[in-house]
């Protein structure tokens, strides 16, 4: 693939605190379609049509949604409003919700409250501008099923580039090394996740694109990291949680990680306000791991 011809818009939040170099739409501009990936939340589609218009982007052949939250796929339905040609890609356990999305934006404000309101109201998508197909067009595309961070979770890969959404998690960027994270729902299953990563490092890919964030090469070194993670972190909310579950729980696991995932530790390189922002997402993959381990129980 011509990484040339593939752009990263930055969808930060200025009305959030550390939301900068996180949240990201991909535009891949070739001779045979233009493409979107994950136009984000509400509150960034006037920013992303000021860059699309920036890059003399007139027309949009697909939409590729990695997953429906809100931060990667809440705008769809008004980015169409200015691209109706374009034919939205979906898990299809998404596509219902997208369309009638009341459900997943009550959903969104019991679990994100006022980040959720930050980022806006989801708004419908026409049932007959989306759709789920494993192979898209005519092109070497093709749509992988990734259940693990979210159950209706897709991965795409083209060529040699997998866009991964967050199929293995979170990374920011530091001096020296490589910062991620992983991003576990409430209802987690290890076993799936893990063959989810199986599964699209069975394609070896050179690049991957992670929606927060960035482009990384080479690929598998960074899904071996994130394939890594999940099994450490896991155990270490295992270990935790046997020394009682008390409102002090999420501060052990933090010191635990920083011990032993080294990785994880490059946290303390980031900015304050990205640090904090990283740190508060911590309790929703302890509780995710935290259910996980109860249902194996």
């Amino acid at each position: 693939m011509d990484i040339t011809k593939l752009h990263c818009i930055d969808l930060d939040q200025p009305q959030l605190e550390g939301f900068t170099k996180f949240i990201s739409a991909w535009v891949y501009q070739g001779d045979e379609c233009t493409l979107l990936v994950d136009p984000g939340p509400l509150s960034s589609i006037p920013l992303l049509l000021k860059e699309l218009k920036r890059l003399g982007v007139a027309r949009l052949d697909y939409i590729l949604l990695t997953h429906i939250h809100i931060d990667h796929a809440g705008g769809t339905g008004k980015l169409l409003e200015h691209f109706p040609e374009a034919q939205v890609i979906c898990h299809p356990d998404g596509i219902k919700h997208l369309v009638n999305p009341d459900k997943l934006w009550q959903g969104s404000l019991k679990v994100l409250g006022k980040m959720a309101e930050a980022y806006g109201e989801i708004i419908p998508v026409p049932a007959t501008s989306i759709s789920f197909s494993a192979h898209i067009g005519d092109l070497d595309l093709q749509a992988i099923l990734t259940p693990g961070h979210a159950q209706h979770h897709l991965c795409f890969c083209y060529e040699d580039l997998l866009f991964g959404g967050e199929v293995v998690g979170v990374r920011s960027e530091v001096d020296g090394g490589i910062y991620m994270r992983p991003a576990t729902p409430p209802r987690f299953f290890l076993e799936v996740a893990l063959e989810s990563i199986d599964r699209v490092m069975s394609l070896t890919p050179r690049y991957l694109v992670f929606a927060h964030y960035g482009l990384v090469e080479p690929a598998m070194e960074y899904l071996e990291i994130g394939r890594n993670q999940l099994l450490l972190w896991v155990k270490g909310v295992e270990t935790v949680a046997a020394q009682g579950m008390d409102e002090g729980m999420e501060d052990r696991l933090f010191d635990w990680l920083v011990d032993h995932d080294p990785v994880y530790r490059r946290i303390n390189q980031l900015t304050p306000a990205v640090f904090a922002r990283e740190r508060y997402f911590l309790k929703n993959t302890m509780n995710g791991m935290l259910g996980y381990l109860k249902n194996r129980q």
